[in-house]
This record gives C-alpha cells, structure tokens and sequence, in this order.
C-alpha cells in the first residue's frame, strides 16, 4: 500500500516502548515474545486512515495498558475499542483483516465475498463451477469473465492469522488449472480469450508457495501480496468492505445476512430494506447505514 507522508506536526516518538526502563515484550499469535513497537501500531492505523490526533489518541491509551507479556491481540482489542469512538471509517479500516476471519466457519463467505469484488469490477461472475478438465472434473471456487480475460480463482480461507497457505497449495492449484487449460485449448474454447489463474487468500503464502505460483504463471493474491495491490490494498481502494466490519451488526445478524448472499457494506447501502429481514429498530437500522456510508465514503 502507498504510504502518505505524516503530517509534519505529527510529534510522537518512534522508538519500542519502555516501561520503568525495562523493554515492553508482546506475545504473538504463534507464542513467541518480541519488543514492542510503536511504530507498528502508528502505522496500522495511518493504514486504516485515522488522523493525526485519533492515531496520538489511540497510541496514548495502548501506552497506559502496557505491560510485559501483553498479547498481540489485547494490544489490537485496546485500539480497536478506542479508535471506533473516534472515527467509524477508521475503525472499520483498522478491523479489516479481522474481519475477514468472520467470514467463516464455511470459507463459502470468503468465495462469495471475492466473487463480489470481481463482480464489481466489471466481471461477470460465477460461483461453484464444475468444469471438465483433460484428465478429470474440477470445482473451480470463482470464474470470472471480463473484456477477453478468463479469471479462474481457487480461494483459500484460514480461521487463523498464523496460518499460511504453503507450496503444496501452489502445486495442487497450478495442475487443476493446467487440466482446465489444457481441455480448453483441445476444445478451441479459449484461443480469443487470455487465461489468468488465481489463488487467493484471507492470510499470507509461505515464500515456497509465492516462488512456485509467480514462476508457474499462477497470480497469487493474499492479505499482503502483491505490495500495493494485496487483497487488503483492493478492499480499501474499492471501498468493498464486507459487512464483518460493522460494529453496529451482531454476529447473528451478520450471519443472516451472508446467509441471503449480503457481503458487503456496499449491498446494505444500495438496498436498505435488506436489513429488515434481521428485525431490527429503526435506529438501530440509521446506525448500521451511518456506519456503513462512513466506512465506503472517498
């Protein structure tokens, strides 16, 4: 993502913090204990893009909570509920990735979810195909068609940050589509159009899975790959955000309406009477469209 210079009154120090003169460690996910540092927080949240004050603000309150051995995910839950009193955009931002967990347990969301944002690209788009390949028959998760381009997209969802998806996950991908390929061709089916393979992710690729994919012609897509044009760099300058973000929908509520096919913000803005099928009041209906006006607004 491209990174906007700070604004020159922007003062606070970016060193790891120290608290009684001893380092503040943070345990991650996966167990392992590092310093913590400042700048990191400062820069997620230039990333989901809070101002000058609210990122002071935020910095300010995860300061005072510190303590040695603090996890990554207390750290995140402190700015998170300090950021969403200050800006409902930036929060929304700030939850992203977060937010792409909940559109599990299935996985089924998250193909759903990236059938939409292909869709409103411009792309005609279908879901859960069966196609004959040379050899055999495949389920292909995203196909995807636009101005002689044929997208087919294998996406892969994790329930946890840590996980990755490694180079078997290439290799099984890339021979799917080389079956799918190669049928295609025999047939005559793709000689006007340009074929383009994906796998994408909700997390990351091990360097593996990201060396065999980019050298076997496969377009690798996940949380921050490719640099300023990841999946995390589409949502945010699409303003396709799903609906996983809004703090004013309950998990119940949010999975109702993944359930009737709604994933993103965008859909709940262009047809509010959606949200009548979760028996809500009113004002909590203006709270769930403020929220979401916030959050796609330019």
């Amino acid at each position: 993502m491209h990174h906007e210079p700070w604004d020159s009154v922007f003062s606070l120090t970016w060193i790891t913090m120290k608290k009684d003169d001893h380092e503040i460690r943070v345990r991650k996910n996966a167990g392992e204990l590092v310093p913590f540092e400042t700048q990191k927080l400062q820069e997620a949240l230039q990333r989901s893009g809070a101002s000058t004050e609210d990122i002071r603000r935020v910095t300010q309150q995860v300061k005072t909570a510190l303590y040695d051995g603090i996890t990554t995910r207390k750290i995140y839950q402190i700015a998170y509920s300090t950021l969403k009193k200050l800006s409902y955009r930036s929060a929304g931002r700030f939850k992203l990735k977060k937010a792409l967990f909940e559109l599990g347990p299935s996985g089924y969301p998250f193909e759903f979810f990236v059938a939409k944002l292909l869709e409103l690209d411009g792309c005609q788009v279908k879901t859960g195909q069966i196609i004959q390949g040379k050899c055999v028959q495949h389920e292909v998760d995203v196909v995807a068609e636009k101005a002689g381009k044929l997208i087919m997209a294998e996406c892969k969802f994790h329930h946890a940050e840590s996980a990755k998806s490694d180079v078997k996950t290439s290799l099984y991908v890339r021979s799917r589509f080389n079956d799918i390929y190669d049928k295609l061709q025999s047939d005559g089916q793709i000689m006007e159009l340009h074929f383009e393979p994906m796998l994408i992710t909700n997390t990351r690729f091990t360097l593996d899975a990201l060396q065999y994919g980019i050298c076997s012609g496969l377009k690798m897509l996940s949380w921050d790959h490719p640099q300023g044009n990841s999946l995390k760099d589409w949502i945010d300058r699409s303003g396709f955000h799903p609906i996983t973000v809004l703090k004013s929908l309950t998990k119940k509520e949010k999975k109702i309406l993944m359930g009737k096919g709604i994933v993103l913000c965008r859909e709940i803005l262009e047809k509010p009477d959606q949200l009548n099928s979760i028996e809500i009041s009113q004002r909590k209906k203006n709270n769930i469209l403020k929220e979401a006006r916030a959050l796609t607004s330019k």
